[in-house]
Parts: structure tokens; C-alpha cells; sequence
């Protein structure tokens, strides 16, 4: 058998099922679309769901995909075994309603047997136990003996998820040898050992499922075939795992040569050099699809996966950031199957040296925080940390329980497993309340999946503002309806129209649809599957009936003004990488005429003078009056472009090229205005940071910002009526008014000081000594806390050595200060330590530096107890 590369097996598997009749289509984004039952695409029958159901008409009925996938539900055993991944390359053919089980099962074989160059007496099939079908097929058409094909119940092989589409499986296994099996007598297919490995999954859809366990035959039943790309090469070079295949195995040869260890040498390195092949693997492809490390969702998993990279990293004992340069060698062995890496190299290069920065920072604040716990575990007498505790760490500080629970383990102390255990289970059940009740398809069910599947709309709306066109459907918000009345809300769908539906971060157009004296207001256009497009607003006169001649008519000034902020994002965008640099990716906007909003991933917040810069560079290209010119062609002939591409979008054999002269080149679907110079001006009104890594614009362009330095100058008018000047004469007049309130203030201060010695009076009397340093403890009325501050520093100053403890009540709240001298702190003496002590005799807490400390409470009573316990207090220290 010839040994194939990863990267060779995955074209080999594409280029078969072509040859089939199949379309090839691109990986889609590992960020699900429309489907809130996912975080992460984790099959390759999962972005395809909508060609399942029938909901969306496929662009063939045969289908083809080397999908990327992440699954993280055992993210724990990932490293321990290496048998656990989180991120793998699912291969699959995919028919709808087209072929069906002869020709799957046929193929599959062909391909491993023929393609490939696989033992057929190594191969092993099986079926669902009620299957006969499939098991004749095997046993008739591909010619195994019975005793080879192994039938399994409904737990292994039988595909279903809750309600919907589902069907029986027929699995495929490759017997490895007997150097992978466990040696008992009865090991065969299905053991739980490594010998008989699973390499491809023909599931059958030929059921529905109701959801309360009645089954239907489907009218039309579908293929949905799997197969591990990195499972198929385990078996192809005869490897132990997917940790040996040729691009794994670059990535954890790279980690050996940094920590300078070998693999299979110490059973505890492998752990951490598995870990880190694995997770930068997972990293590196989501953050080419646009998802930045955060405290939620997908983001969180990120986060997460990079950490305990780089915390396995400092086990091994790699001192310096290393992940980014690891994840070159991730983009150097995949990006023959997915080019997005490349293209995204040093945005992904940044994020992971950004996220693994913050994790060396973090992990040191978790050991500060983690030696303060211990030391209450040593005062309390116990020598288990709380399950809470430990998941406080885990879940602020991103510290992960295993390397708790080894350092706890140094000291002779353990951790409350169960408890954390119950900690995360509590924290994962608000995550499953939060998440929305969704169909099979992950998505809210709507009416308008009762429209058929084959209708669909064309928008003509880059060249017309207005046409003619029938009505091919119509629904209010519940139902589809053969008319719509005055006062209806509903949506109506049209063959033709020149309405922009929201999408690629424009706002839709507004408008209205006429017949005669029937007017239907178009408040919102919404795209819908399989291409339909769908006006939804309200009847203000008359009514609209199916199969209507209507006339569409778009709003032609809010188009104009929405086209105007559109096309300032597009120079916007470009200016952020020129002035920050090539890491800015677009990750989210929204156009519309009143406003234009853009987020861009950038690591810190902009300098007055990178806005200033950004504005300048905008409103020169605004200047210039550049031509505006959108191009349709393939996607190849927009690269060569330099055109920016959306993370994570997925464009269509042809795209439209935008251009604003040479400075800006950009794939985009929007409307835009015909030259730069139409936009007039443009304006940042804010720069504000909205996630982990992702800041956000808000800007305005031509009226917008007329009307914006109109607002300033009413405003200017205002602030200087109040300070009984005008608007020229403004800043002298604050100056002025500065400079007065200064010495008001510091004339105050000085009449506070002065009431505040006279309240206390002579206390040096009350000095006494504690164990060989002095104390002065009193209390003192009605000064607030910055008073008391000033007071304790003359006391102190007049003591010489020592220490001072103040209290003082004002308005109802207690202001504590306790100071200690440097002759004071060497004998024992923590002004931090004695304001805890006795804040809570107040009803308040505190506490401070050794020497300068302070705290407030609720309860004046308390302020004589306070300071009757200060001796014992401080006595306590000095021992």
C-alpha cells in the first residue's frame, strides 16, 4: 500500500466524488450560520442542514466537502490519550434525494479499496440491525461474506438528532493488526481497543422523526457520508496516531525542537506536546475565521484552547511567547486546503502573541491569588481548598484545576473536586437556560419555512430603483395568506425587485409597493433561504392578492444616504490599516442613512492622533473625488485584485469587486454612490472598545456632519450662557473660573484642617505604649475622610514613632484611618492589618498598605468599641 500525505488523500477523496458527479464546495466557516444549537461547526453535515430539510434548493443535488471541524465536549482528555483531538477535517459526500444506498456504499468501497489502495480483507462493514437492505448490498453487490459484516443496534448505528431527518448507518472498519488490540479472545469489530479503527460513516436518511419516536419514510432521502481526514491517514501510513500523520507530526516536531525534548521519551511530556499540537491546530483555523479570544461562547473556548497551549508550553518549559510562531508551521502544512490561513497569517500571528501575553500575566496573578487562599487554608487549620475556590481561579483567572490541584499537591494539600465540579456544572446550566429552544435546524422556526423551497427573487437594484413585478407569495406573522388587507403587517415576495435586503452590514431599503390606490410601506427587506427576498411592512391603503402586477419603488434619498456611509466604511477601513497596521480585519458594521458603525479588530484603544490621522486620510480620499467602480468576477480574479474578503463569508463562484480608485478594493454585495466626493465629508464621533481585541467606530458623513457641529455649537452657546460669557470668550472665562474654584478649594481644606484639630483638641495625653511602640487611638467629630488622612499625618509627624488610629462619623457614615511609623512597622505593626481588625465593629471593611490604611462603615455606635479594641489589636501584631 502507498503511503499518501494528508493534504494528498484530501484532493485524492475531492477529485473522486467529482469524478462522480459531485460538486466540490469550500470548507464552510467554522462559525455556524443561522443555527444557535451550535457554538463550532463540529460535522460536515452540520452547514448543509438547510439542503437536508429541503429549506434551501442545493447548487446540485450531489455535494462534496473536506469540512474543518471542532469538537471540545472532551477537551479534558485531549493530550492524556492520543486518541482525543479537538479540531479534525471531516471528508464527505452528500446526496439530495439524488443517489442512495447501492451507489454510497459502493463508492465508498471503491474509493478505499481501488483509490487509496486499501486491504479489502482488512475491511470490515456494518449495519443497522434492522438494515437488510444495506447488509444485501454488502453481501450481494460488493461481495463480503456474511460473517464479516456486523450488524449493531440503534446506539452505534443509527443516526438521529432529537426530532427531524434520520436514518440507519453503515460504518467502516480497518483492522489495524494485532499489535493495536487488547488481546482478550473476543476482540473484533466494535471492541473498545485500537485494532479495529472506524474509517467512514454512510449515514441513510431515510426517515423523519417526530420527536416522540414515530418514523416516516422521507419522500426524498439523502446521503450524508463522513470520514476522518486525519483517522483515514492514520490507516494509510500505518502510524500509531493522528499525532504521527505528516502535517500533525511537523507541528509536534516544532514543539520538541522549542522545548528541546523528544516524544515518547516521558509519558507526562507527550501530555503537554499532544495538548499543544492539538489546541494551536484548533486556534490557528478559528481564528482565521474571525473568532477573537473573549469570556463567552465561542470566543471562550479560544481563550481556553490557547491558554492551556501555552500553560502546557511552560511546563515543557518554554520560557519565551511561542504559539504564533507554532501556528506558522499549522498555516505552512494546511493552507493547501484552506488558502484563508495564508491570507490571514499575521492577523492570526497577532491574536495568539496578544492572548498568550495575557495569559503569562494572568497565570502569575492567579499564583498571587492562589498563595493568599493557602494561606487561609494554613490559618483555618484545613488542608483542602474549596471546590469554589478553585473555580474562582479557573473561571477569572483562567487557571486550569489540574495545575491547582499540582501545586496544592507540593504542600501536602488537595482540592474539592466535586465542588468545582459543581461550580462548572452550575455555571454550563446557565449557559443551557441562556441558549435558545431551536428546531433541528438550530434555528427559530419561523413562517417563512412554510414557503416552497424552489421560489426564489432576483434583485435588480444596483442598476433600477423601481420596477414592476408579480407576487409570488405573501405571509402576515404567522401564516402564508392569499392577500393582505389594509392595517395587515405582513411581508410580501416578489419575482423581481430593486429593494436591498439587510445584509454585509447595510441596512435595508425603505420604500413602497403600489397598485393603483393600494400602498404597502416597506419598512425592512429580509433575505430568506433558497434566494427569496422578502419586503415586510405594513398595508396603509387598499389590499395586495397573490399574483399581483405591482409596482416597487425604492426611497431613492435614504438609498443615497445609506450608499454614502457605505462607501465611507469602505475608506475607512482602508485608513485603519494604514495607520494601525495590516492586523485591522473588518469584524462587523452596520450602514444605514443616518450613521455608519464599523468594528475592526485592533489590540488597544486608538491615540487621539491615530483618529485625528484616520479622519484626515478619509476625508482626503472624500476630497479627490475618486471613481467608484463595482466589478463582477471570479473569486481567483478578485484575489489578484488585492480585494479584501469578510472573515469567514462564503462567496459564490463570481463576486462582486468594489474600488474606490487605487486606495481601497474590497469584496462587497452593498450599494455605494458613483464617485468619493458625493460622501462631502466625514466625521469619528467615538472609538470605543466593544470585546477582547475588537474596537468600534461610530462616524457620520455629508448632513451628518453639519448637523454634528451644529449640535456643538448650540452646545457651546449653552456652557457659555451659564458661565455669563460667549462662545469666543469661552475659554477664558473657565480659565478663569478654574483657577478661582483652586483657591476656594484649597481655602476650604485649610478651614477643615483647622476644625478638625480643634474637635480633637490636645489628645497627646492619650498616647500609651504597647508592647514597647506607641499608640495614639481617638476619635474625632463630624470630619470626612480626607480630613482624617491630614490629621493623622500631623499626629504622626508629632509622635515621632509609633502608630495612629483615627475615627470619625459624618452624615452617618464612619471614616476610619490607621498609620504606622517605619520604627512601628519593623516591630510588627500593619496599619493594613489592624484597620480589618476592627472595621467591622462599624458595620464596614477595609484594610491597606503596612503603613497607611483605611476603611468606612455604617454604624457610628461602633466608632467606641473600634477603638477600645485597637491595643489588643496592635498587641496581637507585636508578638
Amino acid at each position: 500500500m502507498k503511503s499518501y500525505g494528508v493534504n494528498e488523500l484530501r484532493k485524492m477523496f475531492l477529485e473522486f466524488f467529482e469524478s462522480k458527479e459531485h460538486l466540490i464546495m469550500d470548507s464552510f466557516s467554522l462559525v455556524p450560520k443561522n443555527d444557535n444549537s451550535l457554538l463550532l461547526i463540529n460535522a460536515g453535515m452540520a452547514p448543509l442542514k438547510p439542503y437536508f430539510t429541503g429549506q434551501e434548493v442545493p447548487p446540485k443535488t450531489r455535494v462534496t466537502t473536506c469540512q474543518k471541524c471542532i469538537r471540545t465536549g472532551d477537551i479534558e482528555n485531549v493530550g492524556k490519550t492520543a486518541r482525543h483531538g479537538t479540531f479534525f477535517e471531516m471528508l464527505g459526500n452528500f446526496s439530495f434525494g439524488d443517489y442512495f444506498k447501492h451507489e454510497a456504499i459502493a463508492w465508498s468501497w471503491e474509493f478505499l479499496t481501488k483509490v487509496v489502495g486499501l486491504d479489502p480483507d482488512r475491511l470490515y462493514p456494518s449495519v443497522y440491525l434492522e438494515d437488510d437492505e444495506a447488509f444485501a448490498i454488502w453481501e450481494n453487490e460488493i461481495g463480503i461474506a456474511p460473517e464479516r459484516i456486523f450488524r449493531f443496534g440503534k446506539e452505534d448505528n443509527f443516526w438521529e438528532h432529537g426530532s427531524g431527518p434520520c436514518g440507519p448507518c453503515s460504518e467502516i472498519y480497518y483492522d489495524r493488526g494485532e499489535k493495536y488490540g487488547c488481546g482478550e479472545p473476543g476482540c473484533t469489530v466494535g471492541c473498545e481497543c485500537d485494532r479495529y479503527m472506524e474509517v467512514w460513516n454512510n449515514v441513510f436518511t431515510q426517515f423523519d422523526n417526530d420527536g416522540k419516536g414515530n418514523y416516516t419514510e422521507l419522500e426524498k432521502k439523502n446521503i450524508d457520508t463522513g470520514m476522518g481526514l486525519e483517522r483515514l491517514a492514520v490507516v494509510v501510513q500505518e502510524v500509531d496516531s493522528i499525532f504521527d500523520v505528516d502535517t500533525i507530526k511537523a507541528i509536534r516536531n516544532k514543539i520538541c525542537e522549542a522545548a528541546k525534548v523528544q516524544y515518547e521519551e516521558d509519558d507526562k511530556t507527550d501530555v503537554s506536546i499532544r495538548v499543544i499540537t492539538d489546541h494551536i491546530r484548533s486556534a490557528t483555523f478559528m481564528i482565521s475565521d474571525g473568532i477573537m479570544p473573549s469570556n463567552e461562547g465561542r470566543g471562550y473556548v479560544l481563550r481556553r484552547l490557547i491558554r492551556r497551549g501555552a500553560r502546557h508550553g511552560r511546563m515543557l518549559g518554554i520560557k519565551d511567547l511561542f504559539l504564533a510562531d507554532l501556528s506558522k508551521t499549522v498555516i505552512a502544512e494546511s493552507k493547501d486546503g484552506y488558502p484563508e490561513l495564508g491570507e490571514k497569517a499575521e492577523f492570526i500571528y497577532k491574536v495568539l502573541t496578544q492572548e498568550e501575553e495575557k495569559f503569562n500575566k494572568t497565570i502569575d496573578q492567579g499564583l498571587e491569588i492562589l498563595n493568599d487562599m493557602e494561606e487561609v487554608l494554613v490559618k483555618e487549620g484545613t488542608k483542602e481548598l474549596s471546590g469554589a475556590d478553585a473555580f474562582k481561579l479557573y473561571d477569572t483567572y483562567g487557571f486550569p484545576l489540574d495545575l491547582t490541584i499540582e501545586i496544592l499537591e507540593e504542600k501536602g494539600l488537595s482540592v474539592d473536586e466535586a465542588g468545582f465540579k459543581e461550580a462548572m456544572e452550575e455555571q454550563r446550566q446557565k449557559a443551557r437556560d441562556a441558549r435558545k429552544e431551536t428546531n433541528y435546524m438550530g434555528a427559530d422556526a419561523t413562517v417563512y419555512e412554510e414557503l416552497d423551497p424552489g421560489m426564489t427573487s432576483t434583485f435588480i437594484g444596483y442598476d433600477a430603483l423601481k420596477c414592476e413585478s408579480e407576487i409570488i407569495a405573501m405571509t402576515t406573522n404567522t401564516e402564508v395568506v392569499g392577500s393582505l388587507s389594509k392595517g395587515d403587517k405582513g411581508t410580501i415576495i416578489v419575482n423581481e425587485t430593486p429593494f436591498y435586503a439587510t445584509s454585509g452590514g447595510q441596512e435595508a431599503d425603505k420604500g413602497v409597493i403600489t397598485l393603483g390606490d393600494a400602498l404597502f410601506q416597506v419598512e425592512d427587506v429580509v433575505k430568506l433561504s433558497g434566494g427569496k427576498i422578502g419586503h415586510v411592512g405594513i398595508v396603509v391603503n387598499n389590499g395586495f392578492n397573490m399574483g399581483d402586477k405591482v409596482s416597487l419603488k425604492v426611497d431613492e434619498k435614504n438609498r443615497q444616504l445609506t450608499g454614502k456611509n457605505h462607501s465611507a466604511t469602505h475608506l475607512l477601513q482602508k485608513a485603519l490599516r494604514e495607520v494601525l497596521g495590516s492586523h485591522v480585519e473588518q469584524a462587523g458594521s452596520s450602514n444605514n442613512a443616518k450613521h455608519l458603525r464599523f468594528d475592526f479588530t485592533h489590540f488597544e484603544a486608538m491615540t487621539p492622533e491615530e483618529i485625528a490621522k484616520v479622519e484626515s486620510i478619509v476625508n482626503e480620499k472624500i476630497a479627490a473625488n475618486l471613481p467608484v467602480e463595482t466589478k463582477v468576477m471570479s473569486m481567483d480574479e478578485a484575489k489578484e485584485t488585492g480585494a479584501m474578503a469578510l472573515f469567514g463569508e462564503k462567496y459564490g463562484d463570481e463576486v462582486r469587486v468594489v474600488s474606490m480608485g487605487d486606495f481601497s478594493v474590497e469584496l462587497c454585495g452593498g450599494t455605494h454612490i458613483k464617485n468619493t466626493g458625493i460622501i462631502t465629508a466625514f466625521k469619528i464621533l467615538s472609538e470605543t472598545g466593544v470585546a477582547a481585541g475588537v474596537r468600534r467606530i461610530e462616524a457620520v458623513t455629508d448632513q451628518g456632519v453639519f448637523d454634528y457641529y451644529d449640535k456643538l455649537e448650540a452646545q457651546l452657546d449653552q456652557a457659555a450662557k451659564l458661565v455669563k460669557s460667549t462662545r469666543n470668550q469661552l475659554i477664558g472665562r473657565l480659565e478663569s473660573l478654574m483657577a478661582e474654584v483652586k483657591s476656594l478649594q484649597s481655602e476650604n481644606e485649610s478651614l477643615k484642617s483647622k476644625l478638625a484639630k480643634d474637635a480633637l483638641g490636645d489628645v497627646m495625653d492619650q498616647v500609651i505604649e504597647v508592647a514597647g511602640v506607641k499608640l495614639l487611638a481617638a476619635k474625632v467629630a463630624d470630619v470626612d475622610m480626607n480630613g482624617l488622612r491630614d490629621l493623622g499625618d500631623s499626629l504622626k509627624e508629632k509622635l515621632g514613632e509609633g502608630v495612629v488610629v483615627l475615627a470619625s462619623s459624618l452624615g452617618g457614615k464612619v471614616f476610619l484611618v490607621a498609620m504606622a511609623t517605619d520604627g512601628a512597622m519593623k516591630a510588627g505593626a500593619h496599619a493594613g492589618n489592624l484597620i480589618k481588625e476592627i472595621a467591622s465593629l462599624v458595620g464596614g471593611g477595609g484594610g491597606g498598605r503596612p503603613n497607611m490604611a483605611q476603611a468606612g462603615g455604617k454604624n457610628p455606635e461602633g466608632i467606641d468599641d473600634a477603638i477600645a479594641n485597637v491595643s489588643e489589636a496592635l498587641k496581637e501584631q507585636l508578638n
